[in-house]
């Protein structure tokens, strides 16, 4: 909450910290860096086929081209030769004996040029005999493609729900991938000083992992690597884990020639070689009372991970979280499954399973509605989570201050919901050609890392003399405003204005060990470290001026730190930097190292209980759409949207988030088609194919309503919640639009539309004509 008596940037809008730099194009990218001198760039020779045994590699030819410096292979490689997030010694850096999807990297190609190093790429000669790929779910199901973890949540009694319920619905929800087309593609820079030690530039979401896996593939102790993440042009989760890959090809290139080398994707290479978000096939069984209560259900979930483990089974496992959404379902299993195909790893994205799972329960409920005759907003308002016992999740965790049902009143009043529902139903019965739809979508999205140790963070603040501030902390900015918010906290915290405080780049050898920049956690995590080093700072200060002017300990403890000034009670305001030469003077400390772990979670997959979330992020969500029933396109014509994001470190960097995240999770589900053909090469993998929303998808302002929860101080940093992740489900209101436009075409509104998902127009063409048969 603001604090009247504050001149403190908390809580009020803002200018992201580098916005000038962006649209003016100062801001310097690791590919926008000048090369160092003798620098070198690099082609990837990669896998032409699905899945297939490395008879021999032959790059004779190609080390003899002109401008080549090294042609690398895994032989090259002196340390261990794997990737993999969750060291399941499955995802080599270069291929040795089999390759497992297109676009898999067998060499590395270093040269003075990418034209000398395209080329040498292309006489590089690997002979692969093909084996059989699989790249389709329910085929690998059938092979028992599987890999072997296997998680399961469950409670009550399913069979005897089943026997006393009025109805059952059972049912298959296909959830579709999704590319990342984050604007910087995958990019590294590697180089290597007197002492051999590898310095790189990444653009990784998590620096620290990168600094791992190259400290492994060189047998080197993680303190002769460093990595720096000067800033990243997107993530979105696709740097969570895949960039690790680019900074080991990077250092491996270095490392051998004694040569900066910087590897770079272009567009099209990004989208072929790197992995997305995973697609999910999930079949349920659900058992409804006639009143519209859901007494059971049971999913079985299969998520396809591609080709390795990446961060398939957190994923899983998050999908397996939220497959409850808003609603209390007394007995339920859910079961979570990997599926191996031999298309690109699939790995973390916004939402990380969590929409996955979203979309399940609200298919699942919009059929019961649809069974029952009932409004699809008064069966989930009838469903919510409420009063003991109704408030424990499937994993035995107790929900408190579930939010949702006020939200919901208050947005189906201000959208008119119920009105413009009668409106648009009178609307479809008069028109033949142009359909529309309406829906409504609760959120209940839970904040942490699932994996509950990697819940802590550090930062190291340094305070200079002259009052201006220095702070390095381990969160990756990426556009997402992180280093604003630790400004506006640190501004808070040391009463010293917004201007004199900057942000260095991240780096693994000013605040080790950090966690990756994910999970929606970096204000969390970060923040609390950056606030638990002013506050050691200002405690020191304020032990200075209570020595300096003989104050008494409780006059002591009021001191206030403000806009520049220490404001001592009954006493004149003293500046900033008297009391910072008082300290040096005194030789009294000006940094600290701060740490922050966030309390009171736990989780035990093996049993499926615990309290794997510090907290729950909530929004609604009321979409209108337009659909032609000549030729499935369709448009957005009205959102309102509010979220609680607690109190608001920097509203204006939150409502950009929430309008950011709802336009990716529309495009997941509306235009964003991957299409594979049957040898596993990705067709979709430009600009010309792959179709993300543009500035004329979304509605204007007008139409386009984003609110903020009011009142709604949560329990994380100074009252805020975590922003980047929960919007995006808000687009899931897309399913009952769609369902509602397209069930509008039909004569019977009690059957149930066949929609695939992304909607593309020709998945809703085929829907109608479907729902006219």
């Amino acid at each position: 909450m603001k604090d009247p008596n504050r001149t403190s940037p908390l809580h009020e809008d803002a200018v992201h910290e580098s916005a000038w730099k962006h649209v003016t194009g100062r801001a310097q990218f690791i590919n926008d860096m000048d090369m160092p001198p003798h620098g070198l760039v690099s082609y990837i020779v990669t896998s032409p086929v699905a899945h297939g045994r490395i008879r021999s590699i032959d790059t004779e030819a190609a080390r003899n081209m002109p401008g080549i410096a090294a042609v690398i292979t895994a032989k090259d490689i002196p340390g261990v030769n794997d990737v993999s997030a969750v060291s399941a010694g499955d995802e080599e850096i270069l291929a040795s004996e089999e390759v497992f999807c297109v676009g898999q990297a067998i060499a590395l190609v270093v040269g003075e040029t990418y034209e000398a190093c395209i080329a040498a790429g292309k006489k590089v000669v690997v002979d692969i005999e093909p084996l059989e790929a699989i790249l389709d779910v329910r085929d690998a199901i059938a092979k028992g493609s599987l890999f072997e973890d296997h998680h399961i949540i469950e409670r009550g009694d399913l069979e005897a729900a089943y026997k006393q319920a009025d109805f059952i619905l059972e049912g298959e929800v296909e959830s579709p991938g999704q590319e990342h087309w984050y604007l910087e593609t995958q990019v590294a820079q590697a180089e290597v000083n007197e002492d051999d030690d590898i310095l790189i530039y990444a653009s990784s979401q998590n620096p620290r992992e990168c600094q791992a896996k190259v400290a492994e593939m060189l047998h080197y102790p993680e303190s002769r690597v460093v990595v720096i993440m000067p800033r990243m042009g997107g993530g979105f989760g696709g740097k969570e884990t895949q960039g690790a890959q680019y900074a080991c090809l990077a250092a491996i290139g270095a490392y051998i020639t004694r040569r900066p080398v910087r590897v770079w994707l272009n567009r099209d290479q990004d989208m072929m070689y790197t992995g997305k978000r995973h697609p999910f096939y999930s079949k349920y069984k659900a058992a409804f009372s006639n009143d519209g209560h859901i007494l059971a259900l049971h999913v079985d979930t299969y998520a396809n991970c591609g080709w390795a483990h990446d961060l398939s089974i957190c994923i899983l496992d998050r999908c397996l979280f939220h497959l409850d959404g808003c609603y209390f379902i007394p007995n339920l299993k859910f079961d979570g499954h990997m599926v191996r195909t031999n298309v690109t790893s699939n790995t973390a994205y916004r939402g990380f399973g969590g929409p996955q799972g979203f979309i399940v329960v609200e298919t699942v409920l919009n059929r019961a509605a649809r069974h029952l005759g009932m409004e699809p907003v008064e069966i989930r308002k009838l469903n919510y989570y409420g009063d003991a016992p109704r408030n424990i999740m499937q994993y035995g965790a107790e929900l408190t201050d579930f939010r949702v049902p006020r939200m919901t009143d208050s947005i189906l009043k201000s959208s008119r919901y119920y009105e413009r529902k009668a409106e648009i139903d009178a609307f479809n019965a008069s028109h033949r050609f142009v359909k529309r739809g309406i829906g409504f979508m609760p959120v209940k999205f839970g904040i942490s890392f699932t994996n509950t140790m990697l819940n802590q963070a550090g930062a190291l603040v340094l305070v200079y003399t002259d009052g201006s501030v220095a702070i390095n902390h381990g969160g990756a900015e990426m556009g997402q405003g992180l280093h604003t918010k630790m400004i506006a906290i640190a501004s808070h915290d040391l009463g010293i204005p917004p201007h004199r405080i900057r942000i260095m780049n991240t780096r693994t050898d000013k605040v080790p060990n950090a966690s990756a920049t994910a999970a929606s956690s970096g204000t969390d995590l970060n923040g609390g470290a950056v606030h638990n080093a002013c506050e050691q700072i200002t405690a020191r200060l304020r032990k200075v001026v209570a020595k300096q002017l003989s104050l008494d300990e409780e006059t002591e403890r009021n001191i206030v730190f403000d806009n520049d000034f220490c404001l001592v009670p009954n006493r004149e305001p003293i500046p900033m930097k008297q009391v910072l030469w008082w300290a040096y003077s005194g030789r009294v400390q000006l940094s600290a190292a701060g740490y922050y772990a966030t309390p009171g979670i736990g989780y035990d997959a093996e049993k499926g209980r615990g309290v794997p979330f510090a907290y729950y992020s909530y929004g609604v969500c009321v979409l209108e759409i337009e659909v032609s029933t000549l030729t499935g396109e369709y448009r957005l014509v009205d959102v309102e949207a509010v979220h609680d994001v607690g109190d608001a470190i920097i509203p204006s960097i939150d409502r950009g988030q929430i309008e950011g995240a709802f336009a990716q999770g529309y495009g997941w589900l509306s235009c964003e088609e991957l299409i594979w053909d049957e040898q596993g090469n990705l067709r979709t993998h430009s600009p010309a194919t792959y179709k993300i929303p543009t500035i004329g998808t979304i509605p204007d302002p007008e139409h386009f309503r984003i609110s903020l929860l009011p009142n709604a101080t949560a329990s994380a940093i100074h009252g805020s919640k975590a922003i980047g992740e929960p919007p995006f489900v808000l687009a899931v209101a897309l399913v009952q639009a769609m369902e509602h436009a397209v069930c509008a075409c039909g004569s019977d509104p009690k059957r149930d539309p066949d929609i695939h998902w992304p909607a593309t127009p020709e998945s809703v063409l085929k829907a109608i004509y479907a729902q006219r048969a």
